[in-house]
């Protein structure tokens, strides 16, 4: 019997991509493609959106095997990969991080994320460590950081990238402008610094302006 899953499963091999080529097109997890392709769950309407404009079909089809003449046509066109993947980094590298080109040649990038324009030309992603900045950014999750940014329009609020003279990686905090001072404080209201005053010697590399998070 076929199903969503089985539909979604065989458009895939047709088209031949991988899952987390899927994943990564449409802005989901692996572990989503998996699961809708083995009906443990169904995607919701915007993920059932993108998955029909990137395999070609209609969100009918996907759902109840609906076909049409153009339909069958279409299931044959590219797969397409829009925008620009981005490179997964570490904390240490985030702390001198200038531009994508600046990167030493050879360098193997052991993950990436889907494109967001958001991060624009010379973003990057970092996987979140530890638990100051709970509930809304847990660990393992991977943020976008987009290091194009003027200082003048950061405000209060904003999540930021810390690098500081002296400490071999960077930190991620919430930016506090008051009175003409900058400050950084977690989101986690249990966690014993509460307010870090931001000084000499350290500067602010980059805005966080996305999440991604494995379900």
């Amino acid at each position: 019997m076929e199903t969503l899953g089985t539909r979604l499963k065989a458009l895939r091999k047709t088209k031949k991509v991988t899952q987390q080529q899927l994943a990564d097109a449409i802005g989901v997890s692996k572990t989503s493609v998996i699961y809708w392709e083995k009906d443990d769950n169904l995607p919701k309407h915007e993920s059932l959106m993108a998955l029909s404009k990137v395999l070609s079909v209609t969100p009918d089809f996907l759902l109840s095997g609906k076909t049409s003449d153009s339909l069958v046509n279409n299931i044959s066109a590219p797969f397409p990969i829009v925008g620009r993947l981005v490179p997964v980094i570490s904390w240490v590298q985030a702390g001198a991080w200038t531009t994508a080109d600046a990167v030493p040649t050879g360098t193997q990038f052991e993950e990436w994320l889907p494109p967001n324009p958001k991060c624009g030309k010379h973003g990057y992603g970092l996987t979140v460590v530890g638990e100051s900045m709970l509930p809304d950014f847990r660990p393992s999750d991977k943020i976008y950081v987009n290091p194009d940014f003027q200082i003048t329009d950061l405000k209060t609020g904003d999540l930021v990238i810390v690098s500081c003279q002296g400490d071999s990686e960077a930190t991620f905090k919430k930016l506090i402008v008051e009175s003409g001072n900058m400050y950084l404080q977690p989101l986690n209201p249990d966690w014993p610094e509460k307010t870090i005053v931001l000084e000499d010697g350290c500067k602010l590399v980059g805005k966080v302006v996305g999440l991604y998070r494995d379900v």
